[in-house]
């Protein structure tokens, strides 16, 4: 066994739950997750996606077991949820769409989170939506 690293509980349970998705494990993941940071940023390629799908990112979150997808409006900022029990709502950011999925499967905790580091770029490249947040 190689070196360790230390992640929060909720760090954890998302590298758990993305490597039985992906059915491999969990330091595969993040493998992938630092080969896919070393490499060209993904904000490049959902600028290449831009001219056929507009100026909307997809994008989701693994919550407590639960993925919620949702479309990314890079220009409103809004998020509009399109999977799982919110789906057909919109938050006018990032951060209001973590929240209301934090505070639906979880309602016992406080559900403060930063929507641009809560939710991941659903293109395979497993960055957060933070990496396209100031791109043009």
């Amino acid at each position: 066994m190689g070196p360790a690293i230390e992640v929060d509980a909720q760090t954890y349970r998302s590298i758990e739950f993305a490597a039985r998705m992906g059915n491999t494990t969990a330091g595969e993941v993040v493998a992938r997750l630092v080969r896919a940071a070393s490499t060209p940023s993904a904000a490049a390629a959902v600028t290449n996606r831009e001219t056929a799908a507009g100026r909307k990112v997809d994008v989701f979150v693994d919550y407590e077991g639960h993925r919620t997808r949702g479309s990314y409006d890079r220009d409103t900022k809004r998020i509009d949820i399109t999977s799982g029990p919110l789906a057909g709502q919109s938050f006018k950011s990032p951060t209001g769409a973590a929240r209301a999925v934090v505070a639906h499967y979880k309602p016992d905790v406080n559900p403060n989170r930063n929507g641009w580091s809560f939710w991941v770029l659903d293109d395979d490249s497993g960055e957060f939506l933070q990496s396209i947040r100031h791109a043009a």
